[in-house]
């Protein structure tokens, strides 16, 4: 059994159950009564002040609970971070293909957080930014809550150039360097986002890096930072990033749940640049990681 240190947080619904045990389990149809029922026991399930809750204590909608994620019989995934910059503030790492950035799903130890949590003894990071599991490359942490929110502002506000590589299939007919545009919307199944119509709520400016016959490398340049933002893009221009599982077309469910190593997605985060919000100072930050053909 996988055990999470970091804590997730409910806030308990609207409902008419008789204790925070019901509501749970409601609230969680895949995790069955016994085991919530051995998660109260062994205190893993917390009050806001994070005292471990009776199994008997009633509901209260509204109630804050933090509970600890657990997976049984959790898979080690074969590829190591790196980090690349620590200081009392920001922590930048390489995140590998294939690594989760935060527990969810069937991971908690084997996310990018975890590991750092536990390779630097603090438990304060947090991540300011995610990528995609399948996405390979810079995420910035926040290693002191008293300076986080002056760090996410940037990202908020839009203050923080990041840029990506790909590799994908050649578009001849395109013109390069472009800007794209699209009106993102959430697609089915629930995972998938698409095209829809009305005003861009997207933005990415697109080069060509390099060309080798009937793939090129491309670098992606966000504005705008949406779910699965650069591979709908890319796959709407006719240029699906290579090893792509989700679009232009979307794998059966098995193939999808069996990560085939040799072939990572083709897209990394290669650098992040902004004026430290403390300080003054530009900083950037690029990534160790290559794409291979």
């Amino acid at each position: 059994m996988s055990a999470s240190n970091a804590r997730s947080t409910l806030h308990l619904p609207q409902g008419d159950w008789p204790t925070v045990l019901d509501c749970l389990c409601a609230h969680f149809p895949s995790i069955d009564r016994t085991t919530w029922t051995d998660r109260f026991a062994r205190g893993r399930v917390l009050d806001a002040n994070g005292q471990p809750l009776a199994v008997t204590h009633p509901y209260r909608v509204g109630l804050k609970v933090h509970y600890f994620r657990e997976v049984p019989d959790e898979p080690p995934i074969p590829f190591e971070e790196q980090v690349l910059h620590l200081d009392d503030h920001l922590l930048v790492a390489d995140k590998p293909h294939f690594l989760p950035v935060m527990p969810a799903g069937g991971y908690v130890n084997e996310t990018l957080l975890a590991r750092l949590c536990k390779r630097v003894g603090n438990a304060d990071l947090v991540p300011i930014h995610r990528i995609d599991r399948l996405t390979a490359g810079l995420v910035l942490f926040s290693t002191n809550p008293e300076s986080r929110g002056r760090y996410q502002a940037l990202f908020r506000e839009r203050n923080i150039a990041k840029r990506y590589e790909a590799i994908a299939p050649a578009l001849p007919g395109l013109a390069f360097p472009r800007v794209e545009r699209l009106h993102m919307v959430d697609g089915e199944p629930f995972f998938l986002m698409r095209r829809g119509d009305g005003a861009p709520n997207s933005e990415t400016r697109i080069e060509v890096l390099e060309r080798r016959g009937a793939l090129w490398r491309y670098a992606l340049y966000p504005v705008t930072g949406r779910k699965h933002q650069l591979r709908l893009q890319m796959a709407t221009l006719g240029a699906g990033l290579c090893n792509d599982p989700f679009y232009p077309d979307l794998l059966e469910r098995s193939r999808r749940d069996q990560d085939d190593y040799t072939k990572p997605l083709k897209l990394l985060a290669r650098g992040l640049e902004f004026r430290d919000p403390l300080s003054g100072e530009p900083r950037r930050f690029e990534s160790r990681l290559q794409l291979d053909w």
